[in-house]
């Protein structure tokens, strides 16, 4: 039945028909204007003359679009194992000096820590400490403990879940808008890094261990005099092997980077200082409160303050007062950083990390000691850096395939709805204005199949009017008024219309807490539409019919 709306018969009051859609014509401008409002910052030519609260809305493109950096990472769970091992051990020497036991050796190999002597109280004391540790052998004269085989799998499956922690904390500080970051498999790490130029810092940030330990330089063996004061970088693997028969079993080699000013004539080398420390560490950055950057007073270079908590502060001052006038090495991935000499206790639990920085390096420094220490060491699967041409290239196709898709659907509406296809045209418009406004609005990353959400709204938009005029044109079949099948149509079909799209958006749910990246993209497009396809179908489209038929006495309905 195409007929068109016959001239007006009989006309309301003006003033009455206003008053009457009032609310519902004031929500479809605010709607529109709030949108556009919202979406100006999407345009970068823009953005910077827009007032400053606006400019930090606007649709952010994902990895696809924007360009970008893509990482996948796993974590050594071995290594996360024999460092929770050496902690363990560790912590012991100071709960037995704590508990005042004196004459008690801690011993680590491997998994295994040995106690001497074998006594009923220390005994006790691990029990009460650390019970899900199980004894290998109990001895005369000592004890050996390890650790079961679940609470291995168990510190495995928290490793990764504690370097995702930490890494999404230092990609938070270090500013990347809307980074994907999940984990995969049992052991591997994803991390989407949207509009990232500079390549190697971002993966230094991310895949720096960033374990900070405190350990007192062996000044007083003879060892230490004979080792050289510099050396060249490659000269490391030669040093180590040279003395790795001398040293004291409980010392180590460590290497750090030496300063420019200390550098005479630099012929192209990067030259090392050697140092030899104890391998113990009595202090390390688990009691770290606070890293800040700040400039040194003496070099007048930026340096990494750094602030222990009260345990830390604690165990700073106890350090500094049993080592007066020795070196304490500060120590970052077996890196030494700086060594200065404990002229007199320190306390406060305050200290200061200088190393010949750039602002950036000291930058990057604070945020990984702020974000904490990964739980082991990380090794890079896959590093695929996305150029900003092919998300050119996927946005024109993206808008290509929108606008052709929208266009076709406003010609087929015209031509089998007539005026009122016109209408639902209308609702179309009012449809992606709002959704890409709603987006805008909420910062939501748009990803390729994200647009091919928005594309999927349109026709779920379309889908819901052609129902509904379905409805008005078997009412109208059967006698009805325009008005009564109008209104009719409406109710018949708003329960058809409901039922579908709580069923879409049961779906994209699923998809956000499921999914990844680009699909968790999809779900959040489809998952606006759907609102947004309910609002521009039963109160955008019915205003217009209802304003038609109560301004004017329409007989016949063009549909």
């Amino acid at each position: 039945m195409a007929v068109v709306i016959l001239p007006v018969l009989e006309r309301e009051n003006s003033g009455n028909v206003h008053k009457k859609f009032f609310w519902r014509i004031s929500l479809i401008a605010a709607s529109l204007l709030l949108s556009i409002i919202f979406y100006l910052p999407s345009f970068d030519a823009m953005r910077d003359s827009l007032p400053e609260w606006l400019q930090e809305y606007g649709i952010v493109l994902g990895l696809d679009l924007q360009g970008g950096i893509h990482l996948v990472y796993e974590v050594d769970g071995d290594k996360a194992v024999e460092v929770t091992v050496e902690r363990i051990a560790s912590r012991l020497i100071n709960i037995f000096k704590d508990e005042k036991v004196p004459g008690v050796l801690v011993s680590q190999e491997g998994l295994n820590i040995t106690i001497t002597p074998n006594t009923e109280e220390i005994y006790e004391i691990v029990s009460k400490q650390y019970g899900n540790l199980k004894i290998v052998s109990r001895l005369d004269e000592s004890i050996t403990y390890t650790i079961s085989a679940s609470e291995i799998e168990n510190i495995k499956d928290q490793s990764v879940d504690q370097a995702l922690e930490t890494i999404r904390n230092r990609v938070d500080a270090f500013g990347v808008a809307e980074p994907t970051i999940h984990r995969q498999a049992n052991n591997e790490i994803v991390i989407q890094l949207p509009g990232v130029k500079d390549t190697e810092r971002a993966i230094e940030l991310v895949g720096t261990a960033a374990i900070l330990e405190f350990k007192i330089l062996d000044s007083e063996s003879p060892i230490a005099a004979q080792l050289p004061v510099r050396i060249t970088a490659s000269q490391e693997a030669g040093v180590l092997a040279e003395f790795a028969e001398k040293i004291p079993a409980d010392d180590e080699i460590l290497f750090g980077r030496v300063k420019s000013e200390e550098v005479v004539e630099d012929l192209g080398n990067e030259y090392r200082s050697v140092y030899l420390v104890k391998k113990r560490a009595p202090l390390t950055g688990a009691f770290l409160s606070e890293a800040r950057v700040e400039i040194d007073n003496r070099s007048s270079t930026p340096a990494v303050a750094i602030s222990f908590d009260s345990e830390g502060s604690k165990i700073f001052e106890e350090v500094t007062t049993n080592n007066v006038n020795k070196r304490l090495a500060i120590v970052l991935d077996e890196n030494v950083y700086s060594a200065p000499n404990i002229n007199e206790p320190i306390s406060g639990g305050s200290a200061t990390i200088s190393g010949d920085f750039t602002m950036e390096e000291a930058r990057d420094l604070a945020i990984v000691l702020r974000s904490g220490s990964l739980p082991a060491p990380l090794k890079m699967l896959q590093n695929i850096t996305v150029g900003p041409s092919l998300g050119k290239d996927s946005i024109a196709a993206g808008i290509n395939a929108g606008l052709i898709g929208a266009l076709l659907v406003v010609v087929f509406m015209v031509i089998y709805y007539k005026m009122s296809g016109v209408i639902a045209n209308f609702a179309l418009v009012l449809n992606i204005v709002v959704l890409m406004g709603i987006l805008s609005a909420f910062n939501a990353t748009l990803t390729l199949p994200g647009i091919a959400g928005v594309i999927l709204a349109i026709g779920m938009a379309v889908d819901s009017n052609v129902l509904m005029f379905e409805r008005i044109r078997e009412e109208m079949r059967i006698g009805k008024t325009p008005r009564a099948a109008i209104d009719s149509g409406y109710d018949k079909a708003f329960w058809t219309i409901f039922d579908s799209h709580v069923t879409t958006l049961i779906t994209a749910i699923v998809l956000f807490q499921f999914g990844t990246g680009p699909i968790k993209g999809f779900a959040v497009t489809l998952g606006v539409g759907v609102f947004i396809n309910l609002f521009t179908a039963l109160i955008g489209t019915k205003t217009i019919f209802d304003l038609i038929t109560t301004k004017y006495e329409v007989k016949k309905l063009s549909i």
